[in-house]
């Protein structure tokens, strides 16, 4: 079954760029395109609709107003370039937000966690260019000449080494020639979250979050402006 997405944006450049990237995902379908709120709302009406990409800075209707007056509200993708708009969508139950300019790995992470929150399964939907089921509970890790096996729940964080990664982990540290964005994409992001340029971290391990920095078995780390958003939402459940 695919979800049916609706684009509500001023920018015909958003449109273009947000339609390749549905078109790219075999579970999504592209059913409408607006180009303000009032727009939507009167298609929105009419048109079953699973999924909205919505841009906040519109004329005549925010897509926050817009928001506010659906009585049977769609899972909702904030799309701004704004990030200061962001944090006032939460209250409303939104999915995700995307900073313009909206990169693909980052869109396909969005969708991915829509599509986790519609799940009646219990296995986690990896998406690629299409949603493939993946239930593993570890990773292999290459030190050297070594393969090491690592379960999820025994990594504590990352940290950037130049262009090497430290893994740390309850019993140990291991190097991996990996960049952060490549092991990024690996990890499973309801268990792990980035919190900086140079540090992911597993989110079940955070211990406590106070003046924008986090604390993992008594060690503290800064959490950057660009990452504080979604840690927030993630630490409000």
């Amino acid at each position: 079954m695919k979800l049916k997405c609706l684009i509500v944006d001023d920018e015909p450049l958003a449109h273009g760029i947000l339609e390749k990237y549905i078109s790219r995902i075999n579970s999504l379908e592209l059913v409408g395109k607006c180009n303000n709120a009032i727009e939507a709302i009167n298609f929105i009406h009419t048109n079953p609709v699973d999924l909205i990409f919505l841009d906040i800075n519109m004329p005549e209707l925010s897509g926050i107003e817009m928001l506010k007056s659906l009585q049977h509200q769609p899972k909702i993708i904030i799309t701004t370039a704004y990030s200061e708009f962001a944090l006032d969508g939460y209250e409303f139950g939104v999915s995700d937000y995307l900073l313009k300019p909206i990169k693909f790995d980052r869109f396909l992470k969005a969708v991915n966690r829509v599509i986790e929150s519609m799940s009646k399964t219990s296995s986690k939907n990896i998406i690629n260019d299409e949603i493939q089921t993946d239930s593993e509970n570890h990773i292999f890790l290459k030190q050297d000449q070594s393969i090491f096996k690592v379960n999820y729940s025994d990594i504590l964080y990352f940290e950037a080494l130049g262009n090497y990664l430290q893994v740390y982990t309850t019993t140990q540290k291991i190097i991996v020639r990996e960049t952060m964005a490549e092991m990024e994409e690996k990890l499973p992001n309801d268990i792990f979250i980035r919190i900086h340029k140079s540090t992911i971290v597993n989110f079940t391990k955070i211990e406590k979050f106070i003046n924008n920095h986090i604390i993992i078995v008594g060690k503290e780390f800064p959490v950057g402006t660009l990452y504080k958003n979604e840690l927030v939402k993630r630490l409000k459940g």
